[in-house]
């Protein structure tokens, strides 16, 4: 009995689980970007080497908006844990794709006014990142405020979706 328990047990060394490696689903409007892209050294000092604990799937339509949501579907095939979506276009892709799967959007105009996000503050769903829409954010002054009267201090209607 003890000899049969031996023989299943694996060995130290591969009782040892590999290091997870995490795959990144990189989904863009664009072309990639030429040469060696700068995300390399920026992972590799927060200590995510390519290759060794980390993937980048990059799926670019280079500007073939149509071929986005099959784009965005190989990388949920992919199983990837992550998705970078750049671009509104690609953005909308993702969340079509996948309820699941976290979406990092970058450079999203207005988040809220595409539904992608419930609000700036509190994004809600599997979607969060960066915008480029700021005529919320950095409105002028109503015509009240402008001449000195007072007005309510509510929030901007665009940083919270009703």
């Amino acid at each position: 009995m003890l000899a049969l328990a031996l023989l299943a047990a694996p060995p130290a060394a591969e009782a040892q689980q590999a290091a997870k490696v995490y795959r990144i689903g990189v989904l863009s409007e664009l072309s990639p970007p030429p040469g060696a892209p700068p995300r390399a050294l920026a992972l590799r000092v927060l200590g995510w080497m390519e290759g060794q604990n980390l993937l980048i799937e990059g799926c670019y339509a280079q500007g073939d908006l149509k071929r986005l949501p099959e784009l965005a579907n190989d990388l949920v095939r992919l199983r990837v844990d992550v998705i970078v979506a750049v671009l509104n276009h690609a953005i909308t892709a993702a969340r079509r794709a996948t309820p699941s799967i976290p979406i990092v959007m970058m450079m999203a105009g207005d988040p809220v006014g595409s539904w992608f996000v419930v609000s700036l503050a509190r994004p809600g769903r599997n979607v969060t990142g960066t915008t480029i829409h700021t005529q919320c954010l950095a409105s002028p002054p109503s015509h009240g405020e402008a001449h000195g009267q007072k007005t309510d201090n509510r929030e901007p209607k665009c940083l919270v979706r009703d």
